[in-house]
């Protein structure tokens, strides 16, 4: 994803070393309830939709925003799907900047606009089923969030905590 005038700042005053961001990720389905999923122009990996949150930006605006920036589309989230972080949402993109993420999972309905790749980060974009997703390749985080986006929870998913005080008291 190209930084924000943000992230250039921090960037300009920190040079690659870790910034902590806060960002969303969009599972558009269709009426057959296949997941949208976007060929990265960097990576060559199938990615989900998504991006930074920007400064005093609400998650469902960033989703709405980024959904129609890399895909065209006009949406509406209708469901809190995760939250997720930690060590598998830590990035060095190819050139040395760190990013460590926490990401909002949002599932969204389509409401307008035409599907078309932004080109800049995404080249393609593609309709795909759970088992179509499963032979994509993809990132491991990519992987968690379209397993996620294809389950059925009830309730936000989030990994069960595991630090505890140093001492081990609980």
């Amino acid at each position: 994803m190209p930084p924000s005038d943000y992230v250039r700042r921090l960037r300009a005053q920190i040079g690659h070393e870790l910034i902590m961001l806060q960002a969303v990720t969009v599972m558009v389905f269709d009426d057959e309830r296949r997941l949208l999923v976007a060929l990265d122009r960097h990576s060559g990996l199938w990615m989900t939709i998504g991006g930074a949150i920007e400064p005093d930006e609400t998650p469902a605006d960033a989703a709405v925003r980024e959904c129609w920036e890399e895909t065209g589309l006009i949406i509406t989230p209708t469901k809190l799907l995760a939250v997720l972080g930690g060590p598998k949402y830590r990035i060095t993109y190819n050139n040395g900047d760190v990013v460590s993420y926490t990401t909002a999972l949002f599932e969204a309905q389509i409401v307008g606009g035409v599907a078309q790749a932004d080109g800049e980060e995404a080249v393609a974009l593609r309709f795909v089923s759970q088992a179509e997703a499963i032979e994509l390749p993809m990132g491991e985080w990519t992987k968690e969030l379209v397993s996620i986006a294809f389950g059925q929870h009830d309730k936000p998913y989030f990994a069960p905590a595991s630090w505890t005080p140093p001492d081990g008291t609980l």
